[in-house]
């Protein structure tokens, strides 16, 4: 088991290194330069060239990599050409923000799915069944980008009840002690700014939690008209046992396995997806500032940005496979 922990993260080292080294080649063979978009064009040659040196820009390629790898590797991730703030500083100021956001759409995804599965389990061949496999095909087909828009044009303007942009309401002048905003106003019982942080996330929440949502009740549902036909199943049935206990007392437990397996890699698509959604919202998280980061050409950003995604994704599904391995034991001796 430890073998195969090991195993996985020197995996992902070397999925990350090779990352970075296309990430570095990519941005520094792309058309544009970060210098003259900061700098302005009335600045002198001499000014240009001051700022490459200081960047490290006046070296070569393969000196500038070097050079940000021995960086990388010591916690220094540079300092942005953009913003003139270390890329560290920005990181840990905007993950709590993408984290939460993240990790409440997949609640919401894990109970939505899960009772459109079990539901749709209970009520096979009949009406309310076919309702919910339609309504499973509308959240599927449907990208998260355009539930936002319609949430917006709904929510925001139509019947404006909920904020349209930001994390929380800036004239309440609120102080945070962490940047968990959410968690830190559960924790210190100040439920006025719980419900001030939580109307700000329901729309992007929701909007990334739809498509996810259809992918477990389909997958889960699967697994569980599979597990309904194993010989316990129709022994306990034939045993006088209700539909019921059958669904939540046998079947959920065997159908659970192969669902975490996947919701957790699509929880690192959801991840991915907040890059779109919190731009469309504004919200102050990873994603928005990888766009503004790209459109500045900020190279120390882009990679520190790209670095941090990389390492989530690669947490997450280590994770998950210790999860579905803690569930299943024989996995890990197969």
């Amino acid at each position: 088991m430890i073998s195969a922990i090991l195993k996985r993260v020197a995996m992902g080292a070397i999925t990350l290194l090779g990352v970075a080294i296309v990430v570095f080649v990519l941005l520094r063979v792309a058309p544009g330069n970060p210098i003259a978009m900061m700098i302005g064009p009335g600045a002198s040659e001499t000014d240009i060239l001051a700022l490459k040196a200081k960047y490290g820009l006046d070296q070569s390629l393969p000196m500038q990599f070097w050079i940000w790898l021995t960086n990388f590797l010591q916690g220094d991730f540079g300092t942005s050409i953009s913003r003139q703030v270390s890329v560290i500083s920005l990181l840990a100021e905007r993950l709590p923000a993408t984290l939460e956001l993240a990790v409440a759409a997949l609640i919401i995804a894990v109970l939505l799915g899960g009772v459109m599965a079990v539901a749709s389990t209970l009520l096979r061949k009949s009406w309310g069944a076919s309702a919910l496999d339609g309504a499973n095909s509308l959240l599927l087909t449907v990208p998260e980008f355009v539930w936002a828009l319609a949430f917006v044009l709904l929510l925001g303007v139509a019947f404006p009840i909920l904020p349209l942009s930001g994390r929380n309401d800036p004239a309440a002048g609120t102080v945070f002690v962490t940047n968990f905003y959410l968690i830190e106003a559960i924790l210190t019982g100040r439920w006025g700014v719980v419900w001030d942080v939580f109307s700000h996330m329901l729309m992007p929440v929701f909007a990334l939690a739809l498509p996810l949502a259809a992918i477990i009740a389909r997958v889960l549902k699967e697994a569980l008209g599979e597990a309904m036909m194993q010989d316990y199943v129709v022994l306990a049935r034939v045993k006088g046992m209700s539909e019921r206990r059958l669904v939540l007392g046998e079947a959920l437990r065997n159908a659970v396995g192969p669902t975490l397996a996947l919701t957790g890699v699509q929880f690192t698509f959801l991840i991915g997806g907040t890059v779109i959604i919190e731009k469309i919202f504004s919200y102050p998280g990873l994603g928005n500032m990888a766009i503004d980061a790209v459109i500045n050409r900020d190279f120390p950003l882009i990679q520190g940005l790209i670095l941090m995604f990389g390492v989530l994704f690669i947490l997450i599904n280590l994770a998950v496979d210790l999860l579905v391995v803690a569930l299943n034991p024989r996995l890990s001796r197969g």
